[in-house]
C-alpha cells in the first residue's frame, strides 16, 4: 500500500479542516497516509513514496529551514520545491506581469538595496490608498493599507524593509465585492469561492470576519488563472494544486495571488473537490 505524509504544522494557528478530509479521501483509494508536521524529528526516515505541504502555515517564519527541510526530503514532493521556492517570495508577482498576465501593479523594494542606502521613495499609482506588505509572508500579516503618500505609509515600508522585502500595490477597492479563488487540482479547474471581508474591513480571512461562498467563474477569470499558471517553473503540470486569487470586475480581472505553497483549497464548498485532490496524489504513487 503505497503511504503519503501530509505535513502541517507542530501548533496551527487556526484550525485546519481541509487535512482530514484528503487523508479520508486517500483512505478510500487504498492509499495510507500519515499527517506529520514538516519540521519533525525524523521526518525524512518516515517510509512514504510522497510527501504533500498542506497545513505548514508556520513557514515564513522559518523560510531557509523549510527549504531546506523539503529540498532534504527522499520521497518526492508536492509541490515541487523548485516551485515553493519560486512562490515562497511574492517578487513573483512581478516576474507574472512581465510576462503579460493581468496582475494588481506591484512595486517591489528590496531591503538589500535599503540596507545599502538607497533612499525609500513611495510609488504613486494615482489611487487614494495603497496597501504595502512582506514579500514573505502569509495570511495577511504585516499588511498595511495606507493613504497614498501619507508619512504612515512611508513609516511602515522603511520599518518593513528594516527585516523584510517588500511590495506596494494600489489598493483595490474592489475586494469589499468580494476576491475570487480559482482552484486546480490535479492540474485541472475544479471549483472555486467568493471571499468577501466584513463590513469596513478588506481582510478577506475567516479569522477577521470575512466569509466565502461557491463562485462561478467568467471565462475572463479562467483565462487570467491560465496565464498565472503558464508562468510556473517547470509548467504548471508539476502542480497537484494551486489557486489563483482574483480581484476586480469579473470580465476584467486582477491576480492578487498565486498560491502554490500551502493554500487553503476550500474544499468543502465544492463537493468531490478531496476526492480529486486525492485522486491527482494518488496518481503521483
Amino acid at each position: 500500500m503505497p503511504t503519503i505524509l501530509l505535513l502541517t504544522a507542530e501548533v496551527l494557528p487556526h484550525d485546519d479542516y481541509e487535512t482530514a478530509l484528503v487523508a479520508e479521501a486517500l483512505t478510500d483509494l487504498g492509499v495510507k497516509s500519515q499527517i506529520v508536521p514538516w519540521d519533525a524529528d525524523g521526518l525524512s526516515d518516515i517510509p512514504a513514496d510522497l510527501a504533500v505541504i498542506r497545513s505548514t502555515w508556520d513557514y515564513t517564519g522559518a523560510l531557509p529551514k523549510f527549504l531546506d527541510v523539503l529540498g532534504r526530503l527522499p520521497m518526492v514532493l508536492s509541490n515541487p520545491v523548485e516551485v515553493v521556492r519560486w512562490n515562497s517570495h511574492k517578487g513573483y508577482l512581478v516576474e507574472l506581469a512581465e510576462a503579460g498576465a493581468p496582475v494588481v501593479p506591484t512595486r517591489l523594494f528590496r531591503a538589500a538595496d535599503f540596507a545599502a542606502g538607497d533612499p525609500v521613495v513611495l510609488p504613486s499609482f494615482d489611487t487614494p490608498e495603497i496597501v504595502i506588505k512582506p514579500a514573505v509572508s502569509a495570511g495577511g500579516a504585516g499588511v498595511g493599507r495606507f493613504a497614498d503618500g501619507s508619512a504612515a505609509a512611508l513609516d511602515h515600508l522603511t520599518s518593513t524593509l528594516r527585516t523584510a522585502d517588500a511590495l506596494v500595490q494600489p489598493f483595490q477597492p474592489g475586494v469589499s465585492e468580494g476576491e475570487r479563488s480559482l482552484i486546480h487540482l490535479g492540474g485541472v479547474f475544479s471549483h472555486a469561492v467568493r471571499k468577501t471581508p466584513a463590513e469596513g474591513d478588506y481582510r478577506v480571512q475567516e479569522r477577521f470576519g470575512g466569509s466565502n461562498r461557491p463562485h462561478q467563474p467568467s471565462g475572463a477569470e479562467l483565462a487570467a488563472a491560465a496565464a498565472a499558471l503558464s508562468v510556473v517553473p517547470g509548467g504548471s503540470d508539476v502542480l497537484s494544486y494551486a489557486r489563483v486569487d482574483l480581484v476586480g470586475p469579473e470580465d476584467n480581472p486582477l491576480i492578487m495571488e498565486l498560491e502554490l505553497i500551502e493554500p487553503e483549497l476550500f474544499l468543502r464548498y465544492a463537493d468531490g473537490s478531496a476526492e480529486r485532490l486525492a485522486k491527482a496524489l494518488a496518481a503521483m504513487v
